[in-house]
């Protein structure tokens, strides 16, 4: 982290706090984070490209770390967060970049490259295929692997846990405020090959009546040193302690504003610009293995590449190599001209 920079932008309607790192000259590429992450979730990416030439970007996301924070539900549409990246790209006097996503950060990359594509180079995401989660919560619901999920017991699959922010969202987000180190703690943990056709934990959520069953706090549980360090998750708890779950969780609040938002996408939803789609072998809530939830993706993108990984949700911090390597493979074999 001693070579990364932390610098602002700030406009008439929101600030943003980023990371930067690498020659301001060397080509663009952005690293948008997901929920309930920061920008120093792309902390093994940032020095990485640095070292390639470019000019490597990770904001912090609304809600998050010292970037504006909101205190309604609407603030957090994926509408408004595209806007905070566009105004992102000008304050670095660019006209285009290279985006990368993860979690939430995902549908916001894949919106940059579907409304706004004369921006976006190329666009690459973990976890999360293109045209899901921008399509709303019934949408993804719809793609459930019902031989894990039957709709009797699991009626919204492994996506369970976003009914219960929609139905509880004061008691959710609460139990997280409670102990956001024990939170980050429980959370931020690798890939188990066991859990490959197994219902995720996220789809008890609304069985157990909360994240925790009848606790109000996360408990006490080892560190997962393979994903996360005493420092990086003292820095996580810090910054969600210091302005709490509320814009986190709002970002689970809108899947009707935002599957409003998708039906204006420019090109008739295709993306013809060259895509990447990393996913985890091992997550079983965004799960691409035997869902339907990739469909899509492959009928929309022109210019596809698909990657897996042997890795849990949390790829870029648990497999900062191999994220990387598909990464400059692809944007090699794939947009040669952004390489100085």
């Amino acid at each position: 982290m001693n070579d990364i920079e932390s610098h602002y932008c700030e406009t008439s309607r929101h600030t943003t706090h980023y990371l930067a790192a690498g020659p301001e000259a060397g080509p663009l590429i952005i690293f948008i984070h997901g929920w309930p992450e920061l920008s120093i979730s792309w902390r093994h990416q940032l020095p990485f490209f640095a070292a390639m030439g470019f000019r490597a970007i990770a904001p912090d996301m609304r809600g998050y770390g010292d970037s504006s924070v909101y205190d309604k539900h609407s603030d957090y549409q994926l509408s408004l967060a595209v806007q905070d990246m566009v105004e992102l790209l000008a304050h670095l006097n660019r006209a285009s970049a290279v985006w990368v996503g993860h979690d939430w950060g995902s549908p916001v990359a894949w919106s940059i490259a579907a409304h706004h594509p004369d921006k976006c180079l190329a666009v690459a995401n973990l976890c999360v295929p293109y045209a899901a989660l921008e399509q709303g919560l019934d949408f993804v619901i719809d793609k459930v692997d019902r031989n894990i999920y039957p709709e009797a017991e699991y009626p919204a699959g492994q996506w369970e846990y976003m009914r219960f922010y929609q139905e509880s969202f004061s008691s959710a987000t609460a139990s997280m405020d409670a102990d956001p180190f024990n939170f980050i703690q429980l959370i931020f943990r690798k890939g188990n090959p066991a859990s490959v056709g197994q219902p995720s934990a996220t789809a008890m959520t609304r069985k157990m009546g909360g994240w925790f069953g009848g606790e109000k706090s996360a408990p006490a549980v080892p560190r997962d040193e393979d994903v996360i360090t005493e420092e990086d998750l003292a820095r996580y708890a810090e910054a969600l302690g210091r302005h709490g779950f509320f814009g986190p969780n709002s970002w689970y609040m809108n899947h009707e504003a935002n599957a409003e938002y998708f039906t204006h996408a420019k090109n008739d939803h295709r993306l013809e610009m060259p895509a990447l789609f990393i996913g985890a072998d091992y997550d079983s809530t965004c799960e691409t293995k035997t869902s339907r939830l990739t469909e899509p993706m492959r009928q929309w993108c022109q210019n596809l590449e698909e990657v897996s990984i042997a890795s849990g949700h949390w790829m870029a911090q648990e497999k900062p190599r191999e994220v990387n390597r598909a990464l400059v493979r692809w944007m090699a074999q794939k947009v040669p001209d952004v390489w100085t």
